[in-house]
């Protein structure tokens, strides 16, 4: 069996994984310790992260023709890949996050939404929130003056349906 036969699964998996991604990001993983290893991957798992290490030239040709084609020059040395499908953020946010604490975890780039962002633009990418926090943020600012509102009503209400005398 020739080598590019045994090379073309670990190629179509890489393209399968990616096919569908909201955000696809490339780390340098090099200077982490089993443990810390350990402990990035439970992270992402639990976020629906997909984190796998594969040989360069494999993600190379499994991005050629993609969104992904565009992290081809940050495939140098030890890299790893974080593939979300679900939220576009998470792979950003809980790698830079786990950087803080593993300064070893080197986040070199990624495509988020088929934009190309270096290292900097991702720890930017890392600060938006994710989606369920937006949305809770969000339904708070509208709850706000409803629940005012109701306060406002219920105090008329115990004051025998009188509303406060205004001056004019």
């Amino acid at each position: 069996m020739a080598k590019v036969e045994l090379k073309q699964p670990v190629i179509d998996e890489i393209s399968a994984n990616i096919k569908d991604a909201q955000s696809v990001v490339v780390v340098d993983y090099r200077g982490l310790t089993v443990a810390e290893d350990t402990q990035l991957r439970k992270e992402l798992r639990e976020a629906g992260v997909t984190y796998k290490v594969y040989k360069n030239t494999m993600m190379n040709f499994a991005f050629k023709g993609t969104d992904y084609e565009s992290l081809a020059p940050v495939l140098e040395g030890p890299s790893a890949i974080a593939i979300s499908t679900e939220d576009a953020t998470a792979p950003a946010r809980i790698l830079a996050k786990f950087a803080k604490t593993a300064p070893a975890l080197e986040i070199k780039a990624g495509v988020v939404e088929g934009t190309f962002y270096d290292a900097n633009g991702m720890q930017a990418v890392a600060a938006v929130p994710s989606r369920d926090e937006l949305l809770s943020k969000l339904l708070g600012s509208l709850q706000s003056p409803i629940t005012n509102l109701a306060r406002v009503l219920n105090q008329i209400a115990e004051q025998g349906g009188e509303a406060p005398a205004t001056e004019e």
